[in-house]
């Protein structure tokens, strides 16, 4: 990066933090505490988007700032945190490391490789779906690793551009992580926040999310049609052989069954926390996250050799210290009285209209998300539309969901909308050496993004179970 580049961009957050300052007290009157952490959190998110590098610094600066200047203390800023999200994630990221070490992920793609009458058509639909199935299950950026292997081998095989099959992997992964409450940390956040549970979202989200993926996939034909083609040309021309077939064939040995054991377990364990719950008198979603840190630990016995190294790579500590202090900052906008002045803005523009509200929602989120990571933004919404449902508590069936769609499809519409974008694009430039531009990206995503968010207005709006 360019000196001249760095001076901009500093010199650009040195405007937004003045004019932001000048228009949180001569637009909306606040104090100097609210105006101070509106400043602090829309620096910290912009100087992340702009130096995605150095985004964990300006998180830190961030938050030091609204403690020495008494915005908010020690205690509650650490309450504002979500700790119990954070632990949750290093749970999960502690068995995936596992499932990885035991070559899981290995196994499961030598299957998918052996597939008879193989066509562009049934690659593109296992792509899609397997990407979507799997962020379910083990969340959005593991997912993503594990498809992008796949891609680059059969990408590689076929003697085919990766660029087109990895971004359809990441598209479907952002829409495939709205079916449960695992897929994306937007979902934990949601449903520890407001107090939805594994069971609310496959009855509200995972049919809704299904719909979209055969959607997705008609339009991944269209779009994709010559790169299609293309690949059909060479899955004739080359095909799968002998040779292709040694070369994905993975043993399964007991360590490989015990590690799918420990994460099916927990699967298992989550999908039913609220019952678990209800039978031992426990909080609400007590078993959802503590549930990833005791079978995590039960591992870390078992694998006890192993256990320094889950820890420390397996773990995406830059990301997670990053969440927790943009949580924080999130948090202490609802403590100094920002969010109730915007959900007071926000309720003067829906006017008590339902169809008003769900599309305002979607609208918002999803252009934010595809601005700003969209963990970011539904920290931020939550404490927002928690105050307009004060005022209009017939909403509340629909909200979450709404703020569900459009922060994780809305995801799509930028390669920096979702930390699966991020992490897809990193490792497509690193091995590769290919780029997906900003107007590639966008001829794609965000046209089928339109399409779905549509999709999801019509069905929030008219299907009973959202009123």
């Amino acid at each position: 990066m360019h000196r001249k580049e760095v001076f901009l961009k500093y010199l650009f957050l040195l405007g937004l933090a003045l004019s932001t300052a000048y228009g949180s007290y001569s637009l909306f009157n606040f104090s100097f505490s609210q105006g101070f952490s509106l400043v602090v959190f829309i620096v910290s998110v912009m100087g992340a988007l702009l130096f995605w590098e150095f985004r964990l610094s300006f998180a830190l600066l961030g938050s030091a700032l609204l403690i020495i200047f008494k915005i908010v203390d020690l205690e509650k800023f650490l309450f504002f945190s979500s700790l119990e999200i954070i632990l949750f994630l290093i749970g999960m990221m502690i068995l995936l490391g596992n499932l990885k070490e035991m070559g899981f992920f290995d196994w499961s793609l030598s299957k998918l490789l052996k597939i008879r009458a193989l066509t562009a058509r049934k690659l593109l639909f296992i792509i899609i779906f397997l990407s979507a199935l799997s962020s379910c299950l083990m969340g959005e950026v593991s997912s993503i690793i594990f498809i992008i292997v796949f891609i680059f081998s059969i990408a590689d095989y076929f003697e085919v551009e990766p660029w087109p099959y990895v971004l359809i992997a990441v598209l479907a992964t952002n829409i495939g992580s709205t079916g449960t409450v695992l897929g994306n940390p937007v979902g934990i956040l949601i449903a520890t926040k407001v107090g939805l549970h594994f069971e609310d979202f496959l009855k509200h989200s995972f049919i809704l999310m299904i719909v979209l993926l055969f959607l997705f996939y008609f339009v991944s034909l269209f779009l994709f049609r010559k790169h299609l083609k293309f690949l059909d040309r060479q899955i004739k021309k080359l095909g799968p052989s002998e040779m292709f077939s040694q070369l994905v064939i993975i043993p399964v040995d007991f360590n490989l069954k015990v590690s799918v054991l420990f994460f099916i377990s927990t699967i298992l364990i989550i999908a039913f926390h609220y019952r678990i719950e209800l039978l031992l008198g426990l909080k609400e979603n007590t078993i959802l996250l503590i549930s990833p840190l005791v079978i995590s630990g039960i591992l870390i016995i078992w694998r006890r050799k192993k256990a320094r190294l889950y820890i420390e790579r397996d773990v995406e500590w830059w990301t997670i210290l990053f969440f927790l202090f943009l949580f924080a900052q999130a948090g202490v906008l609802q403590h100094t009285g920002v969010a109730k002045t915007f959900a007071s803005y926000f309720y003067n523009i829906i006017a008590g209209n339902r169809m008003v509200f769900i599309i305002a929602v979607i609208l918002f989120t999803s252009l934010f998300s595809g601005l700003v990571d969209n963990v970011v933004v539904v920290a931020a919404f939550i404490p927002i539309i928690k105050e307009v449902l004060v005022f209009h508590p017939e909403f509340s069936g629909v909200c979450w969901w709404a703020l569900l769609y459009g922060a994780c499809l809305g995801g799509n519409f930028t390669h920096i909308g979702s930390t699966a974008n991020i992490v897809a694009l990193g490792i497509l430039e690193k091995e590769k050496a290919t780029k997906i531009g900003l107007r590639r990206w966008l001829v794609f995503g965000f046209s089928s993004t339109i399409l779905l968010l549509f999709l999801s207005f019509v069905v929030f709006y008219l299907l009973p179970w959202y009123k």
